[in-house]
């Protein structure tokens, strides 16, 4: 199989990884996203697929900000793909595209589709309390996420997991299980299933402001967000008593205690401890805005709480 690869963040580097290791297949190119202003400096840098793809001097890279460039077009024919391997690149790609390579293109997802379709569905498993999402290959279709499914494979979420030990997880099973489907279409017709509409979830794109908490919500729902929301946008509240007045929450405990939501209930202990719309959460490790990482019982230590309190 002559494969041209489309990806661009974090989870697409281990199928990359995975399919140039494989022998009876050719990775003849990769498409991934231009180099973008990051950093403080804004200075111009490359996503992490084309980081790594510049590894290997030999692999040719486009980094189109148009996939419907007539030029590209006439490249990509020119490469004779067998297939288009689709990880994680985060744009639409046309049909026009697709049409190049006998087998158009496969698509890894992290979740068990028809479930969390879109751009953020590590994040949000976690952030819904689930106990078990997946990754699936699918087709790529017009509609995104919706195309027939080729495979699928569940994977536990502990009660530990972040967004950051889940997605980790998500590309090495996803990788795996794209070498598997590769292996069909060596084999023979691909059998496939389609996916159920009317049980499809979309989620979106994360922003700053998804991380903001608000003390309303039960202390469950919360500490998934907390635990979901990494390692972006990571949820924060605001707090007069810390430098900044913003501190960011990387791991929290749920308790039963009650009070008015955002009420610091609890100086002692582990970390402040904060009434939320159900129950309380005990805020075990924090960051203030400008400061490094730290324990929450450390953060009482650097900041004047008093019980009562009311955070934001």
């Amino acid at each position: 199989m002559r494969i041209v690869f489309m990806g661009s963040d974090e989870l697409a580097c281990p199928s990359l990884l995975a399919l140039m290791a494989r022998t009876q297949d050719d990775v003849v190119a990769v498409i991934t996203q231009p180099d973008r202003p990051k950093g403080r400096k804004r200075q111009l840098a490359p996503c992490p697929l084309k980081a790594l793809a510049e590894q290997n001097p030999a692999l040719r890279i486009f980094t189109p900000e148009k996939l419907s460039d007539s030029a590209l077009l006439t490249e990509l024919s020119a490469l004779r793909p067998d297939i288009f391997v689709v990880v994680a690149y985060g744009e639409y790609i046309p049909q026009a595209v697709l049409k190049i390579a006998p087998h158009g293109g496969i698509n890894l997802h992290p979740s068990l589709l028809p479930k969390y379709r879109g751009a953020s569905p590590v994040q949000q498993a976690i952030a819904c309390g689930e106990t078990a999402t997946g990754v699936t290959i699918l087709y790529v279709s017009e509609e995104l996420d919706a195309g027939d499914i080729i495979l699928q494979e569940e994977m536990p979420i502990a009660d530990e997991d972040t967004g950051v030990t889940l997605f980790a997880r998500a590309a090495e099973q996803g990788a795996l299980l794209l070498c598997r489907a590769l292996d069909l279409f060596a084999a023979g017709p691909v059998k496939t299933r389609p996916q159920d509409s009317k049980l499809a979830t979309c989620v979106h794109k994360l922003s700053k402001e998804d991380g903001r908490i608000d003390w309303s919500l039960p202390a469950k729902i919360i500490r998934n967000r907390i635990r979901g929301f990494q390692p972006w946008p990571v949820c924060f509240f605001e707090c007069p008593q810390a430098a900044g007045h913003f501190v960011k929450v990387f791991r929290a405990s749920v308790e039963q205690t009650g009070g008015k939501p955002g009420e610091v209930l609890d100086i002692k202990g582990g970390g402040p401890l904060v009434a939320a719309g159900e129950g309380s959460l005990r805020l075990l490790e924090v960051q203030p805005e400008g400061k490094s990482v730290m324990s929450g019982k450390a953060f009482l230590c650097g900041h004047s709480l008093r019980i009562g309190d009311a955070l934001g």
